[in-house]
């Protein structure tokens, strides 16, 4: 297959992986940077530019890598080439509503998956019944655009989250309130899927004095066996959400597992590492699999 491998860097870890593993197994993958990319609309066959190029019809199949800071853009490309019958391991539509913290967390509690009670406003004037409405304190406040951990605040008192929450508006800042798990013990799983199976599934655990689990704010990772509603959870959340390829977080509560995020992009350093599942390959076999059942 001739494979294009959408992301902003050849330097990524994750991009690396799969671009070797797509080697291996005897592809031609090509990195293009998606940033770089015009999308052209008009009459006549959907076109892509990388600079000069047209290469709308250079693929039979597509891999994204797209930023959290260049969803809208990346989401586009991708679309264009979804138009054009080219494979796409991430559904364009599943990228741009996973980035989404609130629509999909409304998503997910429309389809029954459970998730920690979450509260959106934009209302400055009602800060303290926003706090109460989730129990009162302490709760996690996070953007909705945050990634790898940033821009998520444990707030222990309700003064300090009256004056983060009230920070956050003064800045036009998109955000969301959420019930603190107390009994996660600042631990969560990512569940890799890829296609219809968690190919790996790992636990994150803080670092000292810090409740995000996340490895890029010094976590520690071990594999986990997971329950089978988690698996569930996780193979439907992806599937919800409309994504090949997901990172799927979840957290164990004395109300069972609860759903967190998806991730459109998720990383494969730490969950390699910690499981010792070759999932890039993983990746380029379910590229391989679909490829040939969409492409004419």
């Amino acid at each position: 297959m001739d494979i294009g491998l959408l992301s902003v860097s050849m330097n990524v870890y994750s991009t690396q992986r799969i671009a070797n593993e797509a080697k291996n197994l005897g592809h031609y993958i090509e990195w293009v940077d998606h940033t770089k990319c015009s999308v052209k609309i008009g009459n006549g066959q959907p076109q892509v530019f990388f600079r000069e190029e047209n290469i709308i019809d250079a693929f039979d199949a597509i891999i994204p890598r797209i930023g959290t800071k260049v969803t809208r853009h990346g989401a586009a490309v991708v679309k264009q080439f979804e138009m054009n019958e080219v494979f796409s391991s991430a559904h364009s539509q599943g990228i741009s509503k996973a980035r989404n913290k609130v629509k999909a967390l409304q998503f997910m509690a429309n389809k029954g998956i459970p998730i920690p009670d979450t509260l959106f406003s934009i209302d400055p004037d009602n800060i303290e019944q926003q706090i109460e409405l989730l129990g009162g304190t302490p709760l996690i406040i996070k953007l909705q655009e945050g990634t790898h951990g940033l821009g998520v605040v444990l707030a222990e008192t309700k003064k300090s989250a009256k004056s983060i929450i009230d920070t956050f508006y003064k800045m036009d800042t998109s955000i969301l309130l959420q019930e603190f798990i107390e009994e996660s013990n600042g631990e969560d799983i990512r569940a890799f899927v890829v296609g219809d199976k968690v190919v790996a599934s790992m636990k994150r655990s803080s670092g000292n004095d810090e409740f995000r689990s996340n490895v890029h704010r010094g976590g520690s990772t071990e594999a986990v066996q997971l329950t089978k509603k988690e698996e569930t959870m996780a193979l439907n959340a992806a599937k919800y959400i409309g994504l090949g390829v997901a990172g799927v977080d979840l957290i164990r509560s004395k109300k069972g597992p609860l759903l967190i995020e998806v991730n459109a992009s998720p990383g494969l350093q730490g969950i390699e590492a910690a499981t010792g599942v070759n999932i890039a390959k993983e990746i380029v076999r379910f590229v391989e699999r679909n490829c040939r059942k969409k492409r004419k």
